[in-house]
């Protein structure tokens, strides 16, 4: 597993006019190939009276799987320049599509290769980047006497409190970089004289928007 990595938030789209020709751009995270083809289709359907509804996506850890579709535009001025954003912006399992209503003005293959660019970047702008962190979940518990020493020191540390529980102790659950594990248990008993006790709470990732 990929220590961290990019990708976009869940779903959204934006659009831009370009020389009277309307250009919608949709973006949506997916996880498999099938899962972006099932968002591919079900955009050409939305839109199924445009001129061209092009798209790329990038799936995969390493990137295995990478397509772009021109629908039509001219070879390499649409689907090409997509799937050049997502490799230039680093991101993972992305998938987008651009729709075109066409205004009735020829842009040129260069027109064409920016237009497409600039109304996925713009999309993607709109939808949000997280970057995804493998992160491990440890439980701190202890007395309340530690408690706003302990709140303290986590809400000013770069580790991330996912939440806090108040039952017959205080319990901070905290996520704490892969392979930091046993840094932050030292800093912990450091700050506490060994006064907290620890459980683990497994790796996940953990997205933290760029």
């Amino acid at each position: 597993m990929l220590s961290s990595y990019y990708t976009v938030k869940k779903e959204d789209f934006d659009q831009q006019i370009i020389q009277k020709s309307r250009f919608i751009g949709y973006v949506k995270r997916v996880e498999t190939e099938e899962e972006a083809q099932a968002f591919v289709q079900a955009i050409k359907k939305k839109h199924h009276d445009a001129t061209h509804n092009c798209s790329a996506y990038m799936v995969g850890e390493h990137n295995q799987i990478q397509k772009a579709n021109d629908d039509g535009e001219p070879s390499g001025t649409a689907g090409v320049p997509i799937l050049d954003v997502l490799k230039k912006k680093d991101l993972k399992d992305t998938a987008v599509v651009v729709t075109r209503y066409f205004g009735g003005i020829k842009l040129g293959a260069g027109g064409l290769i920016r237009a497409y660019s600039s109304t996925t970047s713009l999309a993607i702008e709109t939808t949000g980047v997280v970057e995804r962190r493998l992160m491990r979940g440890i439980s701190i518990t202890a007395d309340y006497a530690l408690h706003g020493k302990l709140e303290n020191a986590l809400r000013n540390s770069t580790y991330i409190v996912d939440a806090v529980n108040y039952t017959e102790k205080v319990e901070f659950v905290v996520y704490v970089p892969d392979g930091e594990e046993q840094t932050f248990r030292d800093w912990m008993v450091d700050l506490t004289s060994d006064q907290v006790s620890f459980a683990d709470k497994g790796t996940t990732y953990v997205e933290i928007d760029v």
